[in-house]
This record gives structure tokens, C-alpha cells and sequence, in this order.
């Protein structure tokens, strides 16, 4: 039996909550906010902590760093909110959560996440760097299983300053991810710089990287300090680092074992405290064996590594992100909204070019289309017509079914409010065009939040 405290300012959520653990066999006490929780673990031994996010006074954010500032071991603490986002997601992480749920939370979940936490029981590290409470993580949005995940890792990156590898097909937001992890991190207030190493010839990646002193190749008239140097104390995005020279790799591999850069025509190294966070499009590992990667800088690379999965895996995310594409492009006199069919489209596209593909779809369905509701038709102009196998995607393996209800919801919002906005607000017309009774429609205007 575990001791547990309960910490939420909604009394049915905070009662209910109690009784499944109980029910699982926990001694359970509650507290109301955030204050009073701070107090109460002060006070005794407790195994786990349920903490909400949303609470009146201090929120839950608050209520972990004051807890963290208080107790020299935190018992492993789980936040819950019912309004999650990449921000308050990579927060939580790393102010040192054990675990950041979405409201509502079935028995299952909670029996699976406190039975982790109970044989996990660590001990978080407190941080001081500065919370974004209004970041949404801009391309990172996404309310499905899988990037819920990636802001987890983000969090978990973030608490410390090891290298990174980020790892995703083209278009997926390798790059989001790595500012976000500086954004997050202690270094936040220091510089953030990336270089694109496939973009820069081989002969010219060595001086951009460690810098060159004057003299030291035809053309060098001036010093130059070079990545390494320009990101001191703050952190490197080496992006598409697959595509790096082997004989670069081995400079890049020096540079993190030993802290310290040669710029090209100098004998004399600098020190450098640089985070490096490297991010790919290709297999490092078949790389390895096909001998185009130094299998000494992946161990030194792969500490913690970040997978962002392909759009096509992601599809309780995509009309999220279409949304918000949309409303970054609109203009206050002409902002637009998807139709159900266009959002149906949306969904079967396959999206080779992922995020990056869709935010351009979106971008040019804002500027082109004249008509306030985006419909299926303009997709597909937008889309530059159907491609082989669009309208028949095959779901991938693997993915999980508590991604198909938030699709369905999203498309249910869509088809509601468009009834309802073509009928004037006309329920009963509206229910006759969506072909169900009006007491359904009732019940999911209620549900959504429609009336």
C-alpha cells in the first residue's frame, strides 16, 4: 500500500480520483491547492503525488517548484491537466515531473502511471530557468499519444546539458525541437545558433564550424570565430549532421570529448562551453555499417535522443496544426476556417513533406482562397491534385487507437458548427442535415461546448 496525496482544486475530480486509489488498495490524502500541498508534504512521508496543473493562486507549476525548493527528496510527482500543451508538457518534465497526463484519466492509466512511479521513485533536480506558461511550441502542437511523448523528452532534455539527437524524416520540426530544448533549458538566455551541415560545401563546413584565423587559406583576410565560439554557453544545432564528412565528424567528436575548438590555420585551442544538439533525416546506425558515420561520435551524440514521428503517424494532430497554420497566416479582416471536407481531405493525404507540406498547404489556402470556409476542392487545388494512393491511406503499424477519437471529435466540431452556420443556427434544420436526431445534436453541443 502506497501513501498518496492528492493535489486539485476541483472537489468531483479530487473525490473521484481518491476513490480509484483507494480502490487500487493506497492510502490517500487530499488537498486543495497549492499552498496547503506544500504544507502537507512537508508534514509526512508520501510514496506519489497527483497534482493538477489549473488552480487558483499557486498553479501546479508553482506548487512543484515551491515543493522542490522545500524537500530535499520529492517523492515522484504526476501532473494532470486538462488543458495540456507542448509548453506546459516540457515544464512540467523539467521542473522534474515524473509523468504529465491529459484530463480525463482512466482507472488503467492510473494504475499503470502510479505503478511506474512506485517502482521508479525518483528524485527530481529543481531548476531555476524562467517558465513560458503561454507557450504553445508552435509547430510542436499536437494533442496525440506520440507527440504528447516528444514534449515529454523535450522536458526531460532540458533539465541537463547533454547532447541531444533528434531524429525524424524532412519537414517533421527537427529544428522546433531543439529551440524549444534551449528555450526550456537554463540557457535560454544565452545564444541559439544552427547551421544546416548538408547546405554548406565540405570545404567550407570546417571554418563555419571552428572559425579560421587570417592567413589561414586563400581568402582569408579576416579571423573568423566559427559556430562553436559564436554559441559559447548557450547551444549548437547541428542539423542533418548524417550528411557530415568523415574527416569533419572527427573534429565534431574532439570538440564535445574535450571542450575545446582549433580554428583552421591556428595551433592555439579555445575553450568552449557549447550544448550540442544534432538532428538527422538518415539512418545513423546503417550509416555506421556502411561506414559513413564514425560509430564513436553516435555513442558520443546518441546520450539522449528525440524521435518525431512522420505526419502520416500523427493524424489526431493534423487538423490542430492545420488550424493554427491558418490562423498564423489569416489577417484580422479575413481569417478562415476548414469545412468537414476539407478537413476529411486532410486527413488521407499521405503528407511526404509532413509539417512543413501542411503549414504550406495552409499558408497558400489563405492566400488564394477568397471564400471564408475552406472546402474540399480548394485542398485539393492547394494540394496540386490527388496523388496515387492519397484518398486510401493504410494507418502504420503500430498506431494507437486512442488517436482515432480525437480525429473523429475534431471532425464532428467541424461538420456541427458548419450545420449550424449554414442553417442560421437552426438546430432542428441542422440535425436534419447532419441526418441524426436533434436530441444527438443537443448532446454534442453540450458535449463540445457549442451552444
Amino acid at each position: 500500500m502506497a501513501h498518496l496525496l492528492i493535489v486539485d482544486d476541483d472537489d468531483a475530480f479530487r473525490d473521484t480520483l481518491a476513490e480509484t486509489l483507494q480502490g487500487l488498495g493506497h492510502d490517500v490524502i487530499a488537498a486543495a491547492g497549492g499552498a496547503e500541498a506544500v504544507e502537507t508534504l512537508a508534514r509526512g512521508r508520501f510514496d506519489a503525488v497527483f497534482l493538477d496543473h489549473r488552480m487558483p493562486g499557486m498553479d501546479g507549476l508553482q506548487t512543484l517548484a515551491a515543493m522542490q525548493a522545500r524537500l530535499v527528496h520529492l517523492p515522484p510527482v504526476i501532473v494532470l491537466t486538462a488543458f495540456a500543451s507542448a509548453g506546459n508538457t516540457i515544464e512540467a518534465m523539467r521542473l522534474g515531473a515524473f509523468d504529465h497526463l491529459a484530463k480525463p484519466i482512466s482507472r488503467e492509466a492510473v494504475r499503470e502511471v502510479l505503478e511506474r512511479a512506485l517502482q521508479q521513485r525518483t528524485t527530481a533536480t529543481p531548476s531555476n530557468a524562467p517558465a513560458d506558461e503561454d507557450d504553445s511550441g508552435g509547430d510542436l502542437i499536437g494533442p496525440g499519444h506520440a507527440m504528447r511523448e516528444v514534449h515529454k523528452r523535450i522536458g526531460l532534455a532540458a533539465a541537463n546539458s547533454m547532447p541531444v539527437l533528434v531524429l525524424g524524416e524532412t519537414g517533421t520540426g527537427k529544428e522546433m525541437v531543439a529551440r524549444a530544448l534551449h528555450r526550456h533549458s537554463a540557457r535560454a538566455d544565452r545564444p541559439f545558433v544552427a547551421i544546416n551541415c548538408s547546405a554548406i560545401p565540405k570545404e567550407l563546413l570546417e571554418s563555419e564550424l571552428f572559425g579560421h584565423v587570417r592567413g589561414a587559406f586563400t581568402g582569408a583576410t579576416g579571423e573568423r570565430p566559427g559556430c562553436f565560439r559564436a554559441a559559447d554557453g548557450g547551444v549548437l544545432l547541428l542539423d542533418e549532421i548524417g550528411d557530415m564528412a568523415l574527416d569533419v565528424q572527427a573534429k565534431i567528436l574532439r570538440a564535445l570529448q574535450e571542450g575545446e575548438v582549433t580554428p583552421l590555420g591556428s595551433h592555439k585551442t579555445i575553450k568552449v562551453d557549447v550544448r550540442v544538439i544534432a538532428a538527422t533525416h538518415r539512418d545513423l546506425a546503417t550509416a555506421v555499417r556502411e561506414g559513413r558515420f564514425r560509430e564513436d561520435l553516435l555513442y558520443r551524440l546518441d546520450v539522449l535522443s528525440i524521435r518525431l514521428p512522420p505526419l502520416r503517424e500523427r493524424l489526431a494532430d493534423i487538423i490542430p496544426l492545420a488550424e493554427h497554420f491558418l490562423r498564423r497566416a489569416a489577417t484580422p479582416e479575413a481569417p478562415k476556417a476548414l469545412s468537414a471536407d476539407a478537413a476529411q481531405r486532410l486527413l488521407s493525404h499521405p503528407w511526404p513533406g509532413n509539417v512543413r507540406e501542411l503549414r504550406n498547404v495552409m499558408e497558400r489556402c489563405q492566400a488564394l482562397v477568397r471564400h471564408r470556409v475552406i472546402g474540399g476542392a480548394d485542398l485539393a487545388a492547394a494540394l496540386g491534385g490527388a496523388r496515387p494512393g492519397e484518398t486510401e491511406q493504410t494507418l502504420p503499424a503500430g498506431w494507437l487507437d486512442a488517436e482515432l477519437p480525437a480525429a473523429v471529435e475534431r471532425l464532428e466540431r467541424l461538420l456541427i458548427a458548419n450545420a449550424l452556420a449554414e442553417t442560421g443556427g437552426n438546430r432542428a434544420e441542422a440535425a436534419r442535415r447532419l441526418g441524426i436526431h436533434r436530441q444527438l445534436l443537443y448532446r454534442k453541443l453540450t458535449q463540445y461546448g457549442l451552444e
